[in-house]
């Protein structure tokens, strides 16, 4: 651990207000929280202190990886430049989501993925990694091939969460075939003719796996503790098969319907920072904004642009009328490490983990000068 560590002239974020004051910082955890600004210590010019942050759902690790069709990078190597990416833009506690399923072009293996997460537990293991890392399995129950990868990480203690997903055309985030066309069209370069016959494997293969696939893996992780997640509901009806299944986050709810749903049925509902930067879905979907506005959004991940994590929380602020910071915050740090379990983090409090950030706001955009993971600075 650290020796003892004091911040202050500072702004803290704590759960309910902003106070300037000092951080006592000991054995790395939040040792004594003052309103005395003046105190002798590392001087933090007003800056903000803010909870480090804590991602549920991130891609981002895999285009470290495979950067390009057909190129594999060093997964060691891969996970130190995502784990550098992630620290820098203030966050403390990641889950990287690794893909259980193929669910376009086959390009990535099962293998693949098992690589990644022996990576992130050798980072884990060697002390190497900025973040604590944990690991969160997408499980893509459409395809034929998601209880084989599932069957990769069956003993692997790191695993924490895990999201069922089912991304055929026709419902959920691709209910618009136009979208769906877009996307995938867009993103595979295929003809309209291998886009049909893409289409209608994607829906065969749907229809023949996702109900077995998702009991299989609701079994397994309830066996084995690990927290579920749903993944695009667009109905009530998915959102009622979510709750049977034990599900505790929503991630993603296509529609406000969805989203109400979820959140009546004491699901946590998770939105994408980059819709709230960006004042809406790049899918056409719900607008992060929209369910903040009524009060419906518990938590937010940078899902595949890390620095959203931080700059989503600071905008909020802005966009929705009488949304305070530390309600914002909140969303970043307390609800997503109370959704999953980590009652140790997420909040500036006595005897919490000292898992902090240092925040300048310039020209309505945050700046990241320090992070601290447990007292000892990581960025």
């Amino acid at each position: 651990m650290s020796p003892e560590l004091v911040l202050t002239n500072a702004r803290i974020v704590t759960e309910d207000e902003v106070i300037a004051g000092t951080l006592l910082i000991r054995d790395g955890r939040i040792a004594d929280i003052s309103t005395d600004a003046t105190l002798t210590g590392e001087d933090m010019e007003g800056d903000y202190l803010i909870p480090g942050l804590i991602e549920l759902h991130t891609d981002h690790l895999e285009g470290h990886y495979a950067p390009r069709p057909k190129v594999r990078w060093n997964p060691i190597a891969a996970v130190l430049a995502h784990d550098a990416q992630v620290a820098t833009a203030g966050i403390t506690t990641v889950f990287d989501a690794l893909r259980i399923g193929l669910d376009h072009d086959g390009d990535m293996l099962p293998q693949d993925m098992r690589k990644l997460g022996d990576a992130i537990e050798d980072g884990v293991r060697s002390d190497r990694l900025r973040a604590d890392h944990f690991i969160h399995l997408r499980c893509e129950v459409s395809s034929p091939d998601c209880l084989e990868g599932f069957a990769f990480f069956e003993n692997d203690d790191r695993v924490k969460l895990a999201s069922l997903m089912d991304h055929a055309p026709g419902q959920r985030q691709f209910a618009s075939i136009d979208a769906y066309k877009t996307y995938y069209m867009g993103k595979l370069k295929m003809t309209a003719e291998q886009f049909r016959l893409f289409c209608d494997r994607r829906v065969a293969e749907s229809e023949a796996n996702s109900a077995p696939n998702r009991a299989a893996i609701t079994e397994a992780c309830h066996a084995r503790g690990i927290v579920l997640a749903s993944h695009d509901d667009a109905t009530a009806a998915h959102v009622a098969e979510s709750v049977a299944h034990g599900v505790r986050v929503a991630e993603f709810p296509t529609t406000t319907v969805a989203a109400e749903a979820s959140k009546a049925a004491g699901l946590s509902v998770l939105m994408g920072a980059p819709n709230v930067v960006r004042g809406g879905s790049h899918s056409g979907n719900v607008s992060a904004r929209t369910l903040a506005e009524s009060g419906t959004l518990d938590i937010l991940s940078s899902d595949y642009i890390p620095f959203s994590l931080i700059q989503s929380a600071f905008m909020l602020g802005e966009a929705v009328d009488g949304f305070s910071l530390p309600q914002a915050v909140a969303m970043v740090s307390r609800n997503p490490a109370r959704a999953v379990g980590l009652d140790d983090r997420g909040v500036i409090e006595l005897g919490r983990r000292a898992d902090l950030v240092r925040v300048r706001v310039d020209e309505h955009v945050p700046v990241v000068r320090t992070v601290w993971r447990e007292g000892r600075r990581v960025a």
